[in-house]
């Protein structure tokens, strides 16, 4: 192993394994030069031998792919394999123990830069992420290079939430009943439970429970196109069922038996958001608002009416109450509504300044 100086002035590390040279890498300083060398014989001692790292990234990736398609959901799949598509030729020709956090970070601000959202930056770091993991578990590499790497921040608006009021969310309810009475009794469910539509679509009727109240037990969910799996946190949760919500949700289950869904179309079809959509007319009726907007119509209608945000954090499903307080910002809390209070109190005197009136 030596450290040699070029002509050029920067420094070439030479790694020799018996008595063939695994690798070369040329630096700006010999400290940088000398600390490669340091790391290639420590990966050297652990198993991994170097020679194996010079394989380029785009030829390892189909590789990684055939694994992954047998070990992670259809939906993580999905995703994954779209890192074929978005890696650059430059960094797929890269042999893979060439990359290093500075590659990495080239490529997520390229695909900043050519205008891909920041949670698909995200979602590519992830499987880029997965892919030099796999790639250090294979011996190929010594360290994953995206770990010390972040994704650069976008400029993307973000998605506020839009809920409905109580009167709001009827109104909308009576516009949907004139396409279908069956999807209005659902949306008015969903925007008094909370459920995520995921969620809404795979409750079954053995879910619903009378006893000590009435509620909703939420094991699962359905995301459409997947296979079913737990909910989003992983854990089973009960949501409460009021008297707006009980009558309708009790009228779903008659005629079923307990393993069937609970929430369906008329003829007995599992729920799809496309086709709700498209047979309640939802870009006019709507009023710009989401499926997923019915979710936070709940936790604003229960924190209206004074129900404990503990409590919310646990009927919503949230794994931190700092989800939760997103809502009692977005509402306002008790103290804004006293001080607003105090301010009206006096009323308008018809001034029109400090020096009104003194």
């Amino acid at each position: 192993m030596t450290v040699i100086k070029l002509p050029s002035g920067r420094w070439q590390a030479r790694l020799k394994v018996g008595r063939e040279y695994a690798g070369t890498r040329t630096f700006d300083t010999k400290a940088q030069a000398a600390a490669w060398l340091a790391r290639e014989r420590a990966a050297a001692a652990g198993g991994v031998d170097p020679r194996a790292g010079r394989a380029p990234v785009g030829t390892l990736l189909p590789q990684w792919l055939e694994e992954r398609q047998h070990t992670v959901a259809a939906k993580t799949y999905v995703a994954d394999a779209a890192i074929a598509r978005l890696t650059p030729k430059w960094f797929a020709v890269l042999q893979v123990r060439a990359v290093s956090d500075r590659e990495v970070t080239r490529v997520l601000v390229a695909l900043a830069k050519s205008g891909l959202a920041e949670t698909s930056v995200r979602r590519y770091r992830a499987s880029l992420s997965s892919f030099f993991a796999w790639a250090v578990r294979e011996r190929l590499i010594a360290s994953n290079p995206v770990t010390v790497t972040r994704t650069p921040k976008g400029h993307d608006p973000r998605t506020e939430m839009q809920p409905f009021s109580e009167d709001e969310l009827f109104a909308f309810v009576e516009r949907v009943r004139k396409f279908d009475d069956r999807l209005a009794d659902v949306l008015l469910v969903a925007g008094w439970t909370g459920l995520r539509w995921s969620e809404l679509r795979e409750v079954r009727v053995r879910d619903l429970t009378e006893v000590p109240v009435p509620g909703l037990l939420v094991r699962r969910a359905a995301p459409e196109g997947v296979r079913v799996k737990t909910t989003k946190s992983a854990k089973s949760r009960r949501v409460p069922l009021t008297d707006v919500v009980l009558p309708v949700v009790r009228a779903c289950a008659t005629g079923k038996s307990g393993g069937e869904l609970l929430f369906t179309t008329e003829g007995g079809a599992r729920l799809h958001a496309s086709w709700v959509k498209r047979k309640v007319r939802w870009a006019a009726i709507a009023q710009g608002r989401r499926i997923h907007d019915l979710r936070h119509t709940a936790a604003c209608l229960w924190l209206s009416r004074g129900v404990d945000p503990v409590t919310v954090q646990a009927w919503m499903g949230h794994s931190s109450m700092a989800t939760t307080n997103l809502y009692l910002h977005y509402l306002g809390s008790a103290a804004d509504v006293v001080a607003l209070d105090r301010l009206n109190t006096r009323g308008y005197s018809g001034g029109t300044g400090a020096g009104a009136g003194s």
